[in-house]
């Protein structure tokens, strides 16, 4: 076995990692990315759905996310990679007065932390989403700036930029120890030595975590979703209907740049565990959802079905940075699955924290959080 020394090593190669090992190569460190699979991004990644927006209730998520649409809404002009980035606005529409009021009340922490946001009539509603139902619609919040994009092909995109960056790739190896102390990483394969490493691991965040003596709060749970054939653009926002119903939360769909309508709904109870199989519950329980608030969706084909996980944490905030007493070991954990629409953000804040070359404000972001929470509060829009 050969022991390779790098500067920094990420474990994993999705949404987290891939951006992560970007911004610390792009800071001049040697970086090396392991991952148990053959190819980036092959568990959860493919799977998001692709949306990205900053509609969050926190000043950590709402910063983090506007820098991560910067990054991904440039990637074209700036690395020459299309991903399929389209600005299309998200959108909540309201049907009862507590979401009404509770949208309101939310709209002016986000725009007191700079997010773009507005609420608009039903009827301006019904021009962005032609054919929506109007019966009891009370009005809509709107975030135009917030956008989509393929999550495979961002995926690519950051694989070859890293590549090009420098970027060791060691894939088909799994993690099996860690010697923190000696700045050590375990394969089945090889050994590794590292000044830092980064635990990006996904749904293994937690197997990871007990490594170095972590008892991290990840705990995946199943979410489906579906893709439609491609058709002529008929509507703009994501649309998030918040309202509950038998057996599920909320559920979202929008129109990406291809024409194709993505969608995927919140189990309830959750689903906890890993399994990816499809299920035969939920198209009946989506598609009955979806055709009531949107009768022009009735005549569409589905493609395909997936189900990935959302790792989650307690309170639907991610677990980053380092933990206390530990310098050479940092957190991207439990993204509750919001690592897409995170993961650019968070890996220049990343590389910051590992670099030494953090920002005013990134200690204010960090404490949303920090690993030492108690866990107790909850992400209005998790």
């Amino acid at each position: 076995m050969m022991n390779k020394k790098y500067d920094v090593i990420v474990i994993g190669s999705g949404s987290q990692g891939l951006p992560a090992a970007k911004s610390l190569a792009e800071s001049k460190l040697k970086v090396a990315v392991i991952d148990n699979q053959a190819s980036p991004g092959q568990k959860n990644a493919k799977k998001a759905i692709g949306g990205i927006r900053a509609t969050h209730s926190d000043y950590g998520k709402i910063k983090i996310s506007l820098r991560s649409i910067e990054i991904l809404s440039e990637m074209k002009e700036k690395y020459g990679h299309d991903i399929g980035w389209m600005k299309n606005g998200y959108s909540y529409p309201a049907y009862t007065e507590k979401d009404e009021k509770m949208l309101k009340d939310l709209m002016k922490i986000q725009l007191s932390f700079g997010l773009n946001i507005k609420w608009i009539s039903p009827e301006e509603y019904n021009k962005l989403v032609p054919g929506i139902n109007m019966e009891g619609l009370r009005g809509s919040t709107y975030s135009p700036e917030d956008g989509s994009a393929s999550p495979l092909l961002s995926a690519n995109a950051y694989y070859f930029i890293c590549k090009d960056l420098g970027v060791d790739f060691y894939y088909k190896e799994t993690v099996t120890d860690i010697n923190l102390s000696q700045g050590e990483i375990i394969t089945d394969k090889d050994h590794y030595q590292t000044k830092y490493i980064v635990n990006a691991a996904g749904n293994q965040a937690t197997e990871i975590g007990k490594m170095v003596g972590l008892d991290l709060p990840v705990k995946p749970d199943c979410h489906e979703a579906a893709i439609t054939e491609p058709v002529q653009r008929f509507f703009g926002p994501m649309v998030v209907d918040m309202r509950p119903a038998k057996g599920s939360q909320n559920y979202y769909f929008y129109q990406n740049n291809e024409g194709q309508v993505v969608f995927c709904i919140t189990p309830d109870p959750p689903i906890l565990g890993t399994c990816s199989e499809s299920t035969s519950v939920y198209f009946p329980q989506v598609a009955k959802r979806m055709v009531k608030l949107y009768p022009r969706l009735a005549n569409l084909k589905i493609r395909r079905s997936w189900r990935g996980q959302y790792p989650m944490t307690p309170d639907g905030f991610p677990i980053v940075g380092f933990p206390e007493g530990m310098n050479n070991y940092f957190n991207l954990v439990g993204m509750c699955g919001q690592g897409f629409m995170l993961g650019p953000g968070l890996g220049e804040l990343t590389a910051r924290c590992i670099t030494k070359n953090k920002r005013d404000d990134d200690d204010r972001i960090l404490a949303s959080f920090d690993l030492k929470r108690d866990f107790s509060g909850i992400e209005a829009f998790k």
